[in-house]
Parts: C-alpha cells; structure tokens; sequence
C-alpha cells in the first residue's frame, strides 16, 4: 500500500515551495475536498495540493461493506477496539507520500499534513509520530486513534509542531468528547496546538474554513520556511 496509493494532485502555476497533503474521511475519496482548495488562496502561492485515495476495505460498523477507509471501523463507539494494522498501514502509506514530496524538492518544515474524521485521525498520527519535522498538522472533526501508544511513539521532531483542531459540538459521527479526548490528551504530551470548536455536526462550517485559510497562510506564506 505504501508505494501504491494513488492521489489527485493540484500543481501550483510556478514551482511548488510547499505541500499540503489532504486526507478524506471514511467512503469518501480525494476529490472530497477538491473544491475547498481553490478558497483558500494558497495553490497561486506556490503550494501543491496532494488529495489521495485511500484504498478500499470491509468496513465492520457498515455491515462489511467494501468502501474507501484509512483503517477499518470495529465497533460504533469508535474510539475502542481499533484496527491497529490498518492504522499503520495507512501512517506508511502517508509517510511514503511525505517522503515523495522530499525527494521532488519540498523541505519537510513546508509540508503539512490534514484530514477530516478517519483523515484527521491518520493525520494527527502520522505527524506526530513521523520522524523528520513538518510544518503543521490540521485535523478537522478527528480524533487519537491509537491514544494508548502515542506517548511512546510521538518523536521529538514533531512534539512542538503546531496543530490545528477543529470540531463540531454537535457532531454525532465523532463525538465532541473524544475531540475533548484528545485534546486533552495533546496537551499532556507537551504539544502546540490550537482548539476551536463550532456549532455544527460532522461537517465543515464558513468560520471554520475562514479559519483554516488563516492558520494555513500563516503556516505556509509568512516566510519562506514554513516555520512561524
């Protein structure tokens, strides 16, 4: 999986300087977020767009039904029981996208990582625990997938690397209390985060994408090293 996840990729018109790497949630696919990208202002600055595709699966919680997952879902109180082997194999597979941007040019300071629901999750995981530091990490309507490992896990590199956390209070699908959850869970490990919560479900709302395009602009066009 790691060296065949196809991706839609959005080039910048100049050389690219910076990547943002975009994680759908469950049954989704990368064009999910395709039409956000132009509203955030940033491809005209110099930064690629990579939305990949991940694979599919028997997903347990939606009767076996094969559809596009980062990890399978066990049970409907989703923060127990996790499919652990599809959590890794998926955190490979991002960290071979990370590493391809590397190798095309992209210091690792200037690549970000974002998800949403099962994106977020894999996001947040696979930045914290990546081993060369990356310039920030979104994580829309997630969670800490694997909560019990992570302090052991989480390298130095990415302790400080800043996170931007956003949730809805009245989201169903992922539940507030395990943004809560995680936050919380952050915090104790010493890393550098923002927290917003917003009155909506398990979806995005016109604040928060305001600020997402602030934290990312702030992120990514401030200077030249991604690292405000």
């Amino acid at each position: 999986m790691a060296d065949t996840l196809d991706s839609l990729v959005i080039e910048p018109p100049d050389p690219a300087t910076a990547c943002v790497i975009w994680l759908h949630g469950l049954g989704a696919d990368g064009h999910d977020f395709e039409s956000l990208v132009p509203e955030l202002g940033l491809v005209e600055r110099g930064v690629r767009f990579v939305l990949p595709h991940a694979p599919y699966r028997r997903v347990t919680v939606n009767e076996g039904q094969r559809m596009r997952a980062w990890y399978d879902i066990l049970r409907a109180d989703i923060d127990r029981h996790a499919d652990e082997n599809g959590v890794r194999a998926s955190v490979a597979a991002v960290g071979a996208l990370i590493d391809a941007e590397i190798d095309r040019g992209i210091a690792s300071q200037r690549i970000l990582l974002a998800g949403f629901s099962q994106g977020a999750a894999i996001a947040l995981q696979t930045g914290l625990t990546h081993p060369q530091r990356l310039g920030g990490i979104l994580a829309l309507s997630g969670y800490l997938v694997l909560p019990e490992t992570l302090g052991s896990e989480l390298q130095e590199a990415n302790r400080r690397t800043p996170i931007f956390m956003a949730h809805g209070r009245e989201d169903a699908v992922v539940p507030f209390a395990l943004a809560a959850r995680a936050r919380d869970r952050l915090a104790a490990l010493g890393c550098s985060f923002e927290f917003h919560a917003y009155p909506m479900p398990h979806t995005l709302c016109l604040e928060e994408v305001a600020d997402i395009r602030r934290w990312l602009t702030g992120r990514l066009c401030a200077d030249r090293t991604g690292l405000v």
